[in-house]
């Protein structure tokens, strides 16, 4: 599938058209000369996030609402426990801004056709591993054979999973997959349920550093895993300053953390509940900035879908270019 999209954030007006695709508003105020006067309508803008991730320190540093409510516009924040519910949220009307990994938008886009995807993070590929209890005789993806391995269904790590099984001449055939969501896998983990668990961080340092879990393999040199930033294709195309100022925000914020690391590892203690050495491992491995979707990441999502579809996670066969704004391809 070819796809070609302009990559000149700051002058193309395309990727400006794309930037408005991270607006979605209730009450969306008129242009002045439509409403016959100077004065702008307030108007809200409803935003997804997750207790872990650039946009919970977006919201703790607080500069995105002083910013646009220059511009008329009022932020509310609508917490979600993961991806999944996040995308839910914004399929339904909640929400029309959210974050999420690589593999909650294939399972969104087979469920909304209106789901587009505005702007990614650079690759996290070691923010995701295959783990062992540290004394484990486990010691590499070839051991894994007849073993029981915590995942959590058609996540990141479900990719991931595929990804070093096909590496290793292996499949899921291969293994016993044990589906859990992250809190229910460490406690399997902890208590040898389970003979390995592939995670992602925050969980992932957490298990590093509480109970020394050992990494067999992380994504290097195997999957990107990407954080998407996603909106509804009615609010992509428009309100475009206002988008300007968010991505330019998210931008700006995560060079603020590759640049001061400990004080985002404090912003995120309290909403996460972890430790800040836990934090500070994770945010090490975070993707820093925040780029319109290129060629290159379109065609890698297209290669998840494709994964997800051959293993029958969804129902039909998904075009990655359809969830891309029209007016970003050539």
């Amino acid at each position: 599938m070819a796809v070609s999209i302009n990559r000149s954030w700051a002058t193309s007006t395309l990727i400006a058209a794309s930037l408005a695709s991270l607006m979605g508003v209730t009450g969306c105020a008129k242009k002045p000369e439509q409403q016959g006067t100077t004065k702008q309508e307030t108007t809200t803008l409803n935003i997804g996030f997750q207790k872990y991730g650039i946009l919970p320190i977006v919201k703790a540093k607080g500069e995105l609402e002083k910013t646009l409510a220059a511009q008329g516009v009022q932020v509310k924040w609508v917490e979600f426990p993961a991806g999944p519910q996040l995308l839910e949220g914004l399929n339904v009307g909640s929400v029309v801004l959210g974050e999420a990994g690589e593999a909650p938008p294939i399972f969104a886009q087979a469920a909304n056709p209106n789901l587009i995807y505005v702007a990614n993070q650079p690759p996290a590929p070691s923010a995701e591993a295959l783990i062992v209890q540290k004394d484990s005789p486990i010691q590499s993806v070839q051991d894994l054979k007849g073993k029981r391995i915590a995942l959590n269904k058609g996540s990141n790590v479900h990719y991931l999973l595929l990804k070093l099984l096909e590496e290793n001449n292996l499949t899921l055939n291969d293994i016993q997959p044990v589906y859990l969501p992250p809190s229910d896998a460490r406690a399997a983990f902890e208590k040898g349920a389970v003979d390995a668990w592939v995670i992602w961080d925050p969980f992932l340092a957490a298990a590093e550093h509480q109970i020394h879990a050992r990494v067999i393999a992380n994504g290097e040199h195997l999957v990107s895993n990407h954080q998407f930033y996603l909106s509804d294709r009615q609010f992509a195309e428009s309100h475009p300053q206002v988008l300007n100022t968010v991505v330019t925000t998210l931008n700006q914020t995560t060079d603020w953390v590759k640049a001061h690391p400990d004080d985002a590892a404090k912003l995120l203690e309290k909403p996460t509940a972890l430790e800040f050495d836990i934090l500070k491992t994770s945010i090490s491995r975070m993707g820093f900035g925040v780029q319109p979707i290129s060629e290159k990441v379109a065609k890698e999502q297209q290669y998840v879908a494709d994964a997800f579809f051959a293993q029958k996670l969804i129902p039909k066969q998904l075009v990655i270019q359809d969830a891309l704004l029209k007016n970003e391809v050539k």
